[in-house]
């Protein structure tokens, strides 16, 4: 599938790699930067979802999402584990738990722009979730810039694979394609996060933010880590 994304930020806060450990299924391990483990949250806008080579389908190509994540590996393979993928579109909801096995969420989402910053409000109206909710206000700051190897910022962002489990708890991967990140500072004030409420997971302290813009990607349907 083919995606656009954009007005993305990375909220990170640092949490204890053992807490991480009891929430990811086996076969991964948490991928740690100088022993640290990290949990992101990260509202952002879709739009052009289709398959690759298709048209986009009116009604299902646009709409906001916002996921909750960590970072895993399995074997030497570096990836994102998704806790919770919420998005304001039920019919994109489903299909994206049938074919991508992946813990999405119904919510209301609305976005509004005042010149560079934006104003994110989320809230999970699904029989699944725990009224998770979000909201906060964010804009980027300064120049542009690539994140280098071995920088913190290079291990938020710079992952080509997304883990996920299905239902008999087979292991998936799914290959993700993207130019690297053209990321910014960025500021946030966070009004409410009640993201992480059902994990039992404390997001304290001021998190490591960046902004990106737009990022076209492209995603591959999982498939067994383990054949």
């Amino acid at each position: 599938m083919a995606q656009n994304w954009h007005d993305l930020l990375f909220a990170h806060w640092e949490v204890p790699v053992g807490k991480m450990r009891e929430l990811v299924p086996r076969g991964l391990e948490i991928d740690t930067f100088r022993g640290r483990a990290w949990t992101g949250v990260v509202p952002f806008r879709m739009s052009g979802v289709r398959l690759r080579g298709t048209p986009a389908l009116p009604g299902l190509a646009a709409f906001p999402e916002l996921n909750v994540r960590t970072y895993v590996r399995a074997g030497d393979k570096p990836g994102v584990w998704f806790f919770s993928l919420d998005a304001a579109n039920r019919i994109a909801v489903e299909a994206a738990r049938a074919w991508f096995h992946l813990p999405y969420f119904h919510a209301r989402i609305t976005i509004q722009r005042n010149g560079k910053q934006l104003a994110y409000s989320s809230e999970r109206h699904d029989r699944r979730g725990s009224g998770e909710r979000l909201e906060a206000s964010y804009q980027p700051l300064g120049e542009r810039f690539h994140a280098q190897p071995g920088t913190l910022e290079h291990f938020l962002t710079e992952r080509y694979c997304l883990y996920a489990e299905r239902g008999d708890r087979t292991l998936l991967r799914g290959e993700i394609h993207h130019a690297p990140w053209s990321l910014q500072a960025a500021c946030a004030e966070f009004v409410e996060n009640r993201m992480t409420r059902g994990l039992g997971v404390a997001l304290e302290g001021a998190p490591l933010l960046h902004f990106s813009k737009l990022q076209e990607v492209v995603v591959w349907a999982p498939q067994s880590v383990f054949p």
